[in-house]
């Protein structure tokens, strides 16, 4: 059964937050705000902070640099994740991914039609790794960044959850 086995450590992992908002600051983005919350009060560290605009160059260079850098292990964006003309974040990571991993966007829409039903179907969320680093993108409402967090990213940042988590894979993730 999937659970926490507290006889194993648990190992913080470094965190980027980046929002992906045409209106939102940094005074106002609750979402980002949940994301950070959240991750902190689970025993990680968040490295970066950061407001961008719907903008497939603006969006790409601030996750290139955070996963350049070798304090980041995670980047969790959020916003941009519609399918409105200005919704850009999936064309913006898409590139930068060296493997997808479709499971969480599958997962992510599968919590979410259990609360919004088929209004689902209009989420892009997704999932990949890049450089060793991982990204997720989530959704800019603050409830999809609990959703995200609490039904999936707690879990697989968590060294100490098993069967089997995204954390105890890290090492590995740039072999050849």
């Amino acid at each position: 059964m999937a659970g926490i086995d507290e006889s194993r450590e648990f190992i913080p992992v470094g965190l980027a937050v980046l929002t992906v908002s045409d209106t939102r600051t940094e005074a106002d983005d609750e979402s980002g705000r949940t994301l950070i919350e959240r991750a902190e009060a689970a025993g990680h560290k968040i490295v970066a902070r950061k407001v961008v605009k719907d903008d497939v160059p603006t969006i790409k260079a601030a996750v290139t640099e955070w996963v350049d850098n070798p304090e980041i292990d995670v980047v969790i964006t959020n916003g941009g994740t519609g399918i409105t003309g200005r919704d850009v974040t999936p064309e913006a990571l898409a590139p930068l991914f060296d493997k997808p991993i479709e499971g969480f966007g599958e997962l992510f829409r599968l919590i979410s039609y259990q609360k919004v039903g088929t209004s689902t179907m209009q989420s892009r969320a997704l999932g990949g790794l890049a450089k060793g680093t991982y990204i997720f993108a989530l959704p800019g409402s603050p409830s999809a960044c609990r959703d995200g967090w609490d039904e999936i990213l707690k879990f697989q940042l968590d060294s100490r959850h098993g069967p089997c988590n995204l954390v105890e894979l890290m090492p590995r993730l740039m072999e050849r």
